[in-house]
């Protein structure tokens, strides 16, 4: 028999303090419709689908903040989608 560890829904008012504390702490990073339009559009040109879509949008909010260092388990997957942020792609 399998047993599942399941554990339970962050409350509302938690998940509220998690996220006035990322905007407390970082710079928020977003894109306009053209920028958006672009990274999607790219990407659906490069035949990338699925969740690399979110992250090329990530990586273009990368590069439009000039962020000195992106951290990924996935290297390699995100140099395949910003080769020109390949210097600043890193293991955490």
């Amino acid at each position: 028999m399998t047993v599942l560890s399941v554990k339970p829904p962050i409350p509302p008012e938690q998940a509220l303090l998690f996220i006035e504390e990322i905007r407390r702490r970082l710079a928020l990073i977003s894109l306009d419709a053209e920028e958006y339009f672009e990274t999607i559009q790219n990407a659906a040109d490069r035949g990338i689908t699925g969740g690399r879509v979110y992250d090329a949008l990530l990586l273009r909010c990368a590069a439009k903040s000039k962020a000195r260092a992106v951290y990924t388990w996935n290297v390699k997957h995100f140099q395949f989608l910003a080769p020109h942020l390949s210097d600043c792609i890193r293991t955490p």
